[in-house]
């Protein structure tokens, strides 16, 4: 995948994506960033993006100019056809794992970040495709939301983690919460590993693991079980899992 970053702080992702998963997917080759700076296309001598808001208000607005030269200039390199471009927006639709997927899909993928009080609208009529959010709150910029986006999206690239399964199991890929994992010793501290786990049965496994995944759910996040495609084993398994939590309310 081509992600192409148009930020005014292009050093703010030097950190994130130069280390683990994102570093080792960019020296394969399949994930390439490039960061390009809007300040480069403001005809200014102060190299200034911003202006005052038409109407009066507080706050400054990016302008129109250096963002369409700049997509004028990304066209120069990719072609006409850029893909989806994505502009990080507090008022954009909720950024979730089926969102990261979807991406995932695409070999071109351009991300815009917004500063200040806003993007003039021209921007977001004409040149931008998607809206997306992170969490209904406000930052100071679009560079880490633009983050998180890259690093979920960046999962989901075949090839990126060591083996396909390890993102099956994130939470949210499946619509579920995952389950508890554990790892060596086996006794810390008076804490031990669930029995099962050391068992070799994967069948028996897979079931606790499927029903730790069901309850996590239940408890965390019941919202989400109205949206995932549930087999009759796990409503069966729902089922024992309610009226245990509803006998524990008892008590």
């Amino acid at each position: 995948m081509q992600v192409d970053i148009l930020t005014l702080f292009p050093d703010m992702f030097a950190g994130p994506f130069g280390h683990s998963i994102i570093k080792r997917a960019q020296e394969k080759n399949l994930l390439q960033i490039n960061y390009i700076n809007i300040r480069d296309f403001s005809r200014n001598k102060h190299r200034t993006v911003d202006d005052t808001p038409f109407g009066g208000g507080a706050g400054m607005v990016m302008g129109p100019e250096p963002l369409f030269e700049c997509f004028d200039y990304l066209k120069s390199l990719r072609g006409d056809n850029l893909g989806r471009v994505v502009m990080m927006c507090p008022q954009g639709e909720p950024f979730t794992q089926d969102y990261a997927k979807e991406l995932a899909r695409e070999d071109n993928l351009v991300i815009l970040c917004g500063h200040y009080e806003g993007i003039d609208e021209r921007v977001r009529e004409v040149l931008v495709t998607d809206e997306i959010s992170i969490g209904d709150y406000v930052l100071t910029g679009g560079e880490l939301p633009a983050m998180v986006v890259v690093d979920a999206v960046a999962r989901m690239i075949p090839g990126v983690l060591g083996e396909a399964a390890s993102a099956e199991d994130d939470s949210f890929y499946h619509g579920l919460l995952e389950y508890p994992h554990y790892t060596k010793p086996r006794v810390y501290r008076g804490y031990e590993v669930p029995e099962i786990l050391l068992s070799g049965h994967h069948e028996n496994i897979r079931k606790w693991r499927r029903r730790q995944s069901l309850l996590r759910t239940l408890e965390r996040r019941p919202e989400l079980l109205k949206e995932v495609a549930l087999t009759k084993e796990d409503k069966k398994v729902l089922l024992e899992l309610k009226k245990l939590l509803q006998d524990l309310d008892l008590q």
